[in-house]
């Protein structure tokens, strides 16, 4: 059967209505409609391959029909709803502190009178608000046509220390335990939290000053994320758009089972640090059929970052990620894995996905002093089109204040220690890439830690970007400029079968030496 249901909540379902190899795209569109008890109340032509449906009646048996294929489901029970204009909320405010907390406050009131796994409705309209923390047992349904809209006025915003009481991490900057602004919409600690809806969170990050101090800090604080969960469990994010975020945009740290299906990620493309999804130190995740448009890597994978002393009380593994269905625009990376690694982050595969203007399409970035291991990693299925390097991994990523010393960027050979990063098996499968500008593939590893192995197999170029410029194909010292360049290595092993019509595999040198260098 090609219908499967992928989740479903009391006033929402997401729906797949293809398997592999269908990607994000649905070609040809199909028809659809939903019925309940024989009567037809909605119809639609889906153009995607993952289909969100709402809003439903909780309790409810309904019957998908497309492409003369039928799914039954039926929707969760509800035991209890309540509107946030019941206890004082109103949209369409005045941009002032005033309205944000008065709005804030109601929330606040609202969210706590919810019965346990009761929903808190957001009706149409503009919801000026502070930040709003939810809890455990609770879904926050955005209708459509509501948005949830931060103050541009960060006067009096709350921060979020870097330590709770007991010495756990809260607040955060790249990995490591910083005090930092909170978010607009944030979670701690939390079980079984669902953010639902057709609705809108903005994050102001347009508004105001936040994309004007990118790597600094205010108040003693760094930017907020524009969703940040901390520590949560059990947590599904369904067909919402968010937007703006003043620094990263979704951020589930050190959280467990994260279900996110059918999101809108957007920022402008010049917007610093405005990744998409960002999930560090988590265990099983998967991100479906989502569409990201963003300032920097549409997908962040992480696993904190020991400090400059090498501390590490608050590393994590990030273990199990599973993106499909997605559609990553523009951005510096369609799935990236690091620099903050420091915890070890295996078993991620991404499949079935579309990749549209990305400067990279899978990357891994890591350098000496952060430990950690990224392995078994695999890209399956994937299209790539306009992108400067497909495939990269790095491992003398010249990030933080002494990315260029001479320890890190070195080619000799070091001591291996806890210390020293290590980059395992790559799988990647049945790409096709047009439009490449620099290299098809770029590996630089360490002499005293090569990466690998690195399998890529079916993997087709069918195109080049004939306006293409050369550029190093990643971040590190001593790389030479590339164009139209094939698969490139060193200090990492390479195995393949690549199509004819791709560039030949080699393991070319691609440094830029010296006649006295080795």
């Amino acid at each position: 059967m090609t219908l499967r249901c992928a989740a479903v909540t009391p006033r929402m379902a997401v729906l797949c209505l293809a398997p592999p190899p269908a990607r994000f795209t649905l070609a040809p569109a199909r028809p659809w409609r939903l019925c309940r008890e024989g009567t037809t109340i909605a119809e639609g032509v889906a153009s995607r391959v993952v289909l969100p449906l709402g809003p439903l009646e909780p309790g409810t048996e309904y019957h998908f029909d497309c492409d003369g294929e039928t799914l039954a489901f039926t929707t969760a029970a509800c035991p209890g709803a309540l509107e946030v204009t019941a206890y004082g909320a109103r949209a369409d405010l005045p941009d002032t502190l005033l309205a944000a907390a008065g709005n804030g406050a109601a929330f606040a009131q609202a969210i706590a009178a919810l019965p346990t796994g009761g929903t808190l409705i957001v009706p149409p309209g503009n919801w000026l608000c502070a930040p709003i923390e939810l809890r455990s047992d609770m879904i926050l349904h955005l209708s459509e046509g509501a948005t949830l809209t931060a103050p541009a006025d960060r006067s009096g915003w709350p921060i979020l220390p870097a330590r709770a009481s007991d010495g756990t991490m809260l607040g955060s900057w790249e990995g490591l335990p910083e005090p930092c602004f909170r978010a607009p919409l944030h979670a701690i600690g939390t079980r079984n939290l669902t953010i639902e809806g057709f609705g809108t969170l903005d994050g102001g990050g347009d508004r105001g000053d936040w994309w004007t101090w990118p790597k600094e800090t205010r108040n003693g604080a760094r930017r907020p994320r524009g969703l940040h969960l901390i520590g949560a469990e059990a947590t599904r994010l369904i067909g919402f758009t968010i937007r703006n975020a003043p620094s990263w945009t979704i951020h589930p740290q050190g959280c467990r089972d994260l279900f996110a299906a059918c999101l809108s990620i957007e920022a402008p493309h010049d917007s610093p640090n405005t990744d998409g999804f960002d999930p560090d130190m988590c265990e099983d995740v998967t991100i479906l059929g989502t569409h990201f448009s963003v300032g920097d890597d549409c997908i962040a994978i992480k696993a904190g970052k020991r400090g400059d002393k090498g501390e590490e009380d608050h590393l994590r593994p990030t273990r199990r990620v599973t993106v499909q269905h997605c559609l990553m625009e523009r951005g510096h990376g369609g799935c990236v894995i690091g620099s903050e690694m420091s915890g070890g982050v295996t078993d991620v595969t991404v499949r079935d996905c579309e990749m549209v203007g990305t400067d990279r399409g899978l990357r891994l970035k890591t350098r000496r002093g952060r430990g950690g291991e990224i392995a078994r990693i695999a890209m399956r299925n994937v299209t790539m089109d306009g992108v400067l390097t497909a495939f990269s991994a790095n491992a003398h990523y010249y990030c933080d204040h002494d990315g260029h010393a001479d320890w890190v960027q070195t080619r000799e050979a070091g001591a291996v220690s806890h210390l020293t990063p290590h980059i395992g098996r790559i799988t990647v499968e049945d790409v096709e890439v047009r439009g490449l500008a620099h290299a098809l593939g770029a590996f630089l590893g360490l002499p005293e830690a090569p990466i690998g192995p690195i399998r890529l197999s079916n993997v087709t170029l069918v195109s080049h970007d004939p306006e293409a410029r050369a550029e190093p194909p990643v971040m590190a010292d001593g790389v030479r400029a590339l164009r139209h360049a094939g698969v490139l290595a060193e200090h990492a092993m390479i195995e393949g079968d690549l199509r004819p019509d791709a560039a030949p595999l080699s393991t070319d040198d691609f440094l830029n030496r010296s006649p006295a260098q080795p």
